[in-house]
């Protein structure tokens, strides 16, 4: 009991004591507290800094001598520093009357070296990086770094390289930071699967989207490099390609590459679900709006009853609809379709609806990304300014312009709230990418002005300065010929939406061994686009054209040609008269509504044009020129594509001189194929020459397939043709007689190969001509660039 009870008494005693301590504890850290919470003190010591001055660290901190500070404030000048990314650590302490902030600085990086890189370069890597010389050195610097490196790598290909580094201390806080890089072999692309493709082969797939499998040309290529964005983007190509083609239910089910570590090659599978295709069932235009009557707008819609359903198409009337209603004073005008699927009949009826839609303005268009292209460059592709009643459909437009310019990686528009509730801000972000190019290689060709071997090179710049200007200086020649030239392009003169642009060149011919021809002269042209698919060309040419017999071909001093050479005496004539001046005008309309320049599977593309010469110089004449091209899908499950082309050619002279023999029309194999170049047409009865005409006409029928057994990526595709043409109407006075200056059609078979090569289009033809005069010259084999437009 008696320690029970002396238990009990010490219990209660620390019971008492703590009831005593406790809120005198309390009161002194109370106090303390307070003391810190106002806080003075009489000056501020920087301890740590070597690089950095301590007055500039002071100026980082709120706090002021004399005055004084809270806590809040301690915890706001440590942030504040660490934001200046200068230091490692920061500490603020007071010591009685001194605040002491004591700092780590990071180490100076004083060089970033590349070892081991032959791929890429040192100065492309050290774009891709954050650690600069003169920057702060810090470890998830360096890390991320590292992981840049890596995925500039993966991007040409190369998903196995491997980066290490090496930090050498060089004393006084400095380092060099090394990247030692060991490329490894290339990533491929072993194949390309699709999954669940009825409508469509596999093949024909792989033709819209960008990643290929490997084959032994990629190395120039560069198309089988796996990317996981190149690949989103093929997903909606693929999206875009079925929906313009009925498949309104498409749904892409996955898109993946996995990667065979053993042969270090990727496989991608893209599985995809078609759905039924549908066509269009009826078209209407309904309007809330009251003065806006919508049967009167189906004029403008370019989606019909019975066409096959397209995505486009839909676009395309939105776009219309929205811009008609807006010339009308509905600014704020939206435009939405509804779509009703009939899954028995398998039709999409299409309604569009007029809304006035909310009021909303562009408070200001914001642009990011854009290191090198100028601002301007990149707003006056935007209908809508500052100011002006906000319109998405404008807005994507504008995308597509930025897009077409083939300056970014990516464009991207958003929207941002603006200062008031009717006010949004739009945000353009661009990845911006080389335009500028270096190019020289060699060629060959069977026909033309200039056949044989060849060797081009040409420096071009598609942005010029960043102001979205286009600038080229090319040479290049063979054996008979030398080519030189500069051409530049301003896309918007005088800031409106129309192309300037000039060309200087020079050009020299050697022809069948008998004379040359040297031409130096220049254009002013510019072109202005009328409406979406169609625009207009205008230009100014002036010209200086000398012709001369070849040393092997010279006349005597009564102007016979000696050494046994054949010439015809109109062709004499022409040289004589030379050098002389060319000064015309041209102008020109062009229609296109094809899908794909480089393979084109749907479209038209129409050019008329007419050139009159006669404004000053020698040569006085009429031309008119016209040609067109359709292309049909004749079979989707097979990618067979048919060709028919067309052209006419007529021109007259006037002035007492009549039109000059160079002046005239030439066959070549645009014209018809199984020729030789100027192989048609009137010619001199005594020597054979071809003197060419004044009229011509030529038609053609063409079915292209893919070659079986041959990997789509080669860019292989084959052609069967007929071509039929004719060439005539030669009235030159040179004292002699011509022959086949009739109205006389020719004609020819054959089979064609067009590549798609790293080098340009090109294009192989065998032609027999089944229709042919005998002063006419053949060419049944022939070889060069491909020239589609």
């Amino acid at each position: 009991m008696k320690a029970a009870s002396r238990f009990l008494s010490a219990a209660s005693a620390a019971a008492l004591s703590a009831a005593l301590i406790v809120p005198a504890t309390l009161t002194v850290q109370l106090v303390a507290t307070s003391s810190a919470e106002a806080a003075v003190v009489s000056r501020i010591e920087v301890r740590g800094n070597q690089r950095v001055d301590a007055d500039t660290i002071r100026n980082y901190v709120a706090i002021k001598p004399g005055k004084s500070f809270s806590s809040g404030q301690i915890d706001e000048a440590i942030k504040s520093l660490f934001g200046t990314g200068l230091f490692s650590d920061v500490k603020i302490n007071q010591v009685g009357s001194s605040l002491v902030i004591t700092v780590s600085e990071y180490q100076v990086v004083n060089q970033v070296l590349f070892q081991g890189n032959k791929k890429i370069k040192d100065a492309q890597l050290a774009a891709a990086i954050r650690l600069k010389p003169r920057s702060s050195f810090s470890q998830s610097a360096l890390d991320a770094d590292t992981e840049a490196v890596k995925a500039a790598y993966s991007r040409i290909g190369r998903d196995d390289a491997t980066v290490t580094t090496q930090i050498m201390d060089l004393g006084e806080n400095r380092v060099n930071v090394v990247f030692h890089v060991n490329e490894g072999d290339r990533t491929k692309i072993k194949a390309v699967n699709f999954v669940g493709n009825e409508a469509f082969s596999s093949r024909r797939l792989a033709d819209i989207i960008n990643t290929k499998r490997s084959n032994p040309l990629s190395f120039l290529l560069r198309d089988d490099v796996f990317d996981e964005n190149k690949l989103k983007a093929d997903e909606e190509l693929l999206r875009r390609f079925y929906f313009n083609h009925g498949y309104a239910d498409f749904q892409l089910v996955s898109a993946y590459g996995e990667l065979d570590e053993a042969s270090n090659t990727y496989t991608v599978t893209i599985t995809v679900n078609e759905g039924q295709r549908y066509t269009f069932g009826n078209i209407s235009v309904d309007s809330t709006i009251p003065e806006v009557d919508g049967a009167a707008l189906m004029s403008v819609v370019d989606t019909h009853q019975g066409d096959v359903y397209s995505a486009k198409d839909v676009e395309d009337s939105i776009i219309a609809l929205t811009e008609k209603v807006a010339g009308s004073g509905y600014a704020f005008a939206q435009v939405t379709p509804r779509g009703d699927r009939n899954f028995e009949a398998h039709t999409i009826d299409v309604v569009y609806t007029i809304d006035q839609g909310a009021k909303a303005y562009i408070q200001r268009i914001e642009i990011r990304g854009n290191t090198r292209t100028r601002d301007y460059v990149i707003r006056r592709e935007f209908d809508l300014s500052e100011g002006d009643a906000f319109n998405q459909v404008l807005v994507q437009r504008a995308k597509k312009r930025l897009e077409a310019l083939d300056f970014f990686e990516s464009v991207n528009i958003s929207t941002a709230p603006g200062t008031e509730p009717d006010q949004v801000v739009l945000v353009v972000d661009v990845v911006e990418k080389s335009t500028g190019e270096f190019s020289i290689g060699a060629g060959y060709s069977t026909g033309g002005e200039t056949p044989g071997a060849s060797l081009q090179g040409s420096i071009t710049e598609r942005n010029f300065l960043g102001r979205g200007q286009f600038i080229r200086l090319s040479a290049g020649g063979g054996k008979h010929s030398r080519d030189f030239a500069l051409s530049f392009t301003e896309p918007y003169f005088l800031g409106r939406r129309i192309s300037a642009g000039f060309d200087v060149f020079k050009s020299t011919r050697e022809y069948d061994h008998k004379y040359d021809s040297e031409v130096l002269g220049g254009t002013v042209r510019f072109g202005l686009p009328i409406t979406q698919n169609i625009s207009t060309q205008l230009a100014y040419n002036i010209s200086r054209e000398e012709y001369e017999l070849n040393e092997d071909c010279d006349t005597n001093d009564d102007g016979i040609p000696d050494g046994g050479c054949d010439i015809s005496q109109a062709i004499l004539n022409g040289i004589d008269q030379s050098p002389w001046i060319k000064s015309s005008i041209s102008g020109s309309v062009i229609y296109n509504t094809i899908d794909d320049p480089k393979n084109p599977h749907y479209g038209i593309y129409a050019n008329a044009g007419v050139e009159v010469a006669g404004l000053g110089g020698d040569a006085k004449f009429v031309k008119f020129t016209a040609r067109g091209s359709l292309y049909q899908t004749l079979s989707e499950e097979y990618d067979i594509v048919g060709v028919l082309s067309g052209g006419a050619g007529y021109m007259t002279g006037f002035g007492d001189e009549g039109i000059r023999i160079f002046d005239q029309f030439r066959s070549n194999d645009r014209i018809i194929r199984g020729f030789d170049y100027n192989g048609i047409g009137p010619a001199d009865a005594v020597t054979g020459d071809h003197l060419g005409g004044t009229t011509y006409f030529n038609a053609s029928a063409e079915a292209q397939f893919p070659l079986p057994l041959v990997p789509e990526s080669f860019g292989l595709r084959g052609a069967v043709f007929a071509d039929a043409a004719t060439l005539y109407n030669n009235d030159v006075d040179f004292g002699g007689a011509v022959v086949s200056n009739g109205m006389k059609l020719r004609a020819s078979v054959g089979i064609g190969l067009m590549w798609a090569s790293p080098f340009g289009p090109l294009r192989i033809d065998y032609a027999v001509p089944v229709q042919k005069e005998d002063t006419d010259d053949t060419q049944e084999f022939n070889f060069g660039i491909s020239t589609r437009f």
